[in-house]
């Protein structure tokens, strides 16, 4: 009788505690998972980040919602992000910015690598540089001749301080040896209103925004910064053809969560955003609507994504001073 008793109480323990495991780790998530993307809507990380969420949510089982929390370049959506709870059920869908906002506002105490935890790299998106059909610029080389006779005078808008069109575009008149005005808008979306409008002369922002503008000839691209041309917009020139070769940026994307957040939870996270990227659906629309290129199963999930914001971030950082880039305060 005793034996009975101690073989199904050893039965039971065991049993509890694999429940127990299983639980910790099919128990996340438990309620509405938030992508938090710190621009307005109609750029490229909305886009992607909505084709995202829209993916892991039948995986997760759970509500996958993207709100757009937007300023001071991506911070104040960062600032939201880090103060959240540590769980994984509120994120941040960023691309390089993240790296550059602490140039641009030191003050605010931002350090990407201490505050925040990688889930996974999404995509890397090439950078188009447009002009909006009222400006009658027809290529690259017109545009630089058009910028050397009229410093200053020529505009070029961008998401924000701190964004990657902002550093694109930092960096494209540092190589180019030109003047140019830089404007700053609260997110992709509305500066890509006014180059549609004529209001300002141009943009650099990435395919997935500029390749529809061009094809459907509401703005004209005139280079993109992938080593040949892309089969999606094969009239446009690299910006080698343009006689800008050194300028050579693709922008990575990718997912991060607060500080803190439980190791289980992001390999959860990762794992879904993976299974998503495997789908035939998501590397077509990607692969040829966004003319991005999807990571390699080696450089997805957690600790690869590390390994990439501490090497970009040394990168980020030296070219930076090297174009001289000043703090938005």
């Amino acid at each position: 009788m005793v034996r009975r008793i101690i073989l199904a109480l050893t039965v039971a323990l065991a049993s509890g505690l694999s429940a127990a495991q299983g639980g910790a780790q099919g128990s996340f998530p438990t309620k509405q998972v938030t992508i938090i993307v710190g621009v307005a809507p109609g750029g490229t990380l909305d886009a992607l980040a909505r084709l995202i969420a829209q993916g892991i949510a039948p995986i997760l089982k759970q509500p996958v919602v993207v709100e757009n929390i937007t300023g001071a370049g991506g911070l104040v959506g960062f600032q939201r992000l880090i103060k959240a709870e540590p769980d994984g059920h509120t994120l941040n869908f960023s691309n390089m910015s993240l790296l550059i906002i602490p140039h641009m506002y030191p003050k605010a105490g931002f350090d990407p690598l201490a505050d925040l935890a990688p889930v996974t790299s999404v995509a890397t998106v090439p950078m188009v540089l447009a002009v909006s059909n009222a400006s009658g610029i027809k290529d690259l080389p017109s545009l630089l001749s058009s910028m050397r006779s009229n410093p200053g005078k020529i505009n070029l808008g961008s998401g924000g301080p701190g964004t990657t069109a902002h550093l694109s575009q930092a960096l494209f008149l540092n190589q180019a040896k030109v003047n140019g005005m830089l404007l700053q808008y609260r997110g992709t979306g509305p500066a890509l209103v006014d180059v549609m409008a004529g209001t300002i002369d141009g943009i650099i922002d990435q395919t997935v925004t500029l390749m529809p503008l061009h094809a459907g000839k509401r703005a004209r691209a005139i280079a993109v910064s992938s080593a040949q041309r892309l089969p999606q917009m094969p009239d446009v020139p690299t910006f080698a053809e343009g006689g800008l070769p050194q300028f050579d940026l693709r922008i990575w994307n990718g997912l991060v969560a607060p500080k803190g957040t439980p190791r289980a939870a992001l390999d959860r996270l990762a794992a879904a955003v993976s299974q998503v990227m495997d789908s035939p659906e998501y590397r077509d629309r990607v692969e040829k609507q966004f003319a991005s290129q999807i990571p390699d199963g080696v450089d997805r999930g957690p600790e690869a994504f590390r390994r990439l914001l501490e090497q970009d971030t040394v990168r980020v950082g030296t070219l930076i001073k090297s174009i001289g880039m000043q703090p938005a305060n």
